[in-house]
């Protein structure tokens, strides 16, 4: 425990090297069981022969309405994407309120709404819930909790785990990086951009339901929320003791999103994404993947990133359009707290 700061910083909630940290050292070390010791998404629920996923999130986002969404439509999205990724048929929801008191009624009514059609649209449904309101000045306008459930396929189960990969495996995304990230500054600090930025705040089920059912090849998936790809990839490479090589060339980055990485000092590998899932699977089955993925309009610029790798265990290695290499490490600090 000595190694921990005194006192909670922003940086322990960016899914970097602090809060991986803060997990292992006060989440873990008091909460340790088998189940949460695989830290997927979701966890899967042994229950005699079928297995259940589940998972939980809390929404503190500023500001909490944003280009493409809304802390509503976000919390529902992300908590979809969580069991998604775990190879879930995500089906309940529980939505928890804590309201500043004074927040406009027409805003929670925006909000509300919003979620009902996320989730009809995601195909899932909000079962229960809670409310609390707190004196003003207590709460940041409104935060969300939610908790999500799923069923799981036997064949699905080591997807959370990435259990079954193996050098020459190829790492998929369906799209560009950094939109909800960049988003999100943007309104927060009220940039004059004139290339738009929007959030990627979407709900990924129906596409990567699609993808299980109609291929064999999926050995991994991840939502690079908070911490971007670069924190998915080097959490994946240092548990599973695998190196793994990203191709920069590859990289998809919408071109207002890069503008703004450029202008502010930031990398997309490392921006929050929140309509994002990164794949790794089998090379032979990579074609009929993306030709699955490109039909759906959540995953018209999917591409192949990168691969797994035998060289350098444990590390992420990026090679630059100038063709040398560089190491991508473990966010440290925080450049974008409250993005979710």
């Amino acid at each position: 425990m000595n190694t921990l700061d005194d006192k909670i910083l922003l940086s322990h909630g960016n899914g970097g090297l602090k809060m991986h940290e803060l997990i292992e050292k006060v989440f873990l070390r008091h909460f340790k069981n088998t189940i949460l010791e695989e830290q997927s998404d979701a966890a899967i629920l042994p229950e005699n022969h079928h297995r259940m996923a589940f998972t939980t999130d809390s929404f503190v986002i500023d500001p909490i309405f944003f280009p493409g969404g809304n802390i509503g439509k976000l919390a529902i999205c992300g908590t979809v994407n969580d069991l998604a990724v775990s190879g879930a048929v995500p089906l309940y929801i529980s939505a928890s309120f804590i309201i500043e008191e004074g927040f406009p009624m027409s805003d929670l009514e925006t909000i509300v709404s919003s979620m009902a059609r996320e989730a009809k649209n995601a195909g899932v449904l909000v079962v229960t819930g809670d409310t609390k309101v707190v004196n003003k000045g207590k709460c940041d306008k409104i935060f969300i909790n939610t908790a999500g459930i799923g069923s799981m396929s036997m064949k699905d189960l080591s997807i959370s785990t990435a259990g079954n990969i193996k050098t020459g495996d190829v790492i998929i995304i369906n799209g560009t990086m950094g939109d909800h990230g960049m988003a999100i500054m943007k309104a927060r600090e009220n940039f004059n951009f004139k290339l738009p930025v929007i959030s990627d705040c979407a709900s990924l089920n129906l596409m990567i339901r699609e993808v299980l059912d109609r291929t064999e090849g999926v050995k991994f998936m991840r939502d690079p929320t908070r911490g971007g790809v670069a924190t998915v990839l080097n959490e994946l490479a240092k548990k599973k003791g695998v190196g793994i090589e990203l191709d920069e060339s590859a990289l998809p980055v919408d071109q207002g999103v890069m503008a703004m990485c450029e202008l502010l000092g930031f990398d997309p590998l490392y921006i929050a994404n929140e309509g994002k899932v990164v794949i790794v699977a089998d090379p032979d089955e990579c074609d009929k993947i993306l030709g699955i993925m490109k039909k759906n309009d959540l995953g018209i610029k999917s591409a192949v990133i990168g691969r797994i790798i035998d060289d350098y265990p444990g590390k992420v290695l990026l090679k630059t359009s100038s063709g040398g290499h560089r190491f991508i490490d473990l966010l440290t600090g925080d450049p974008l707290p409250r993005i979710c």
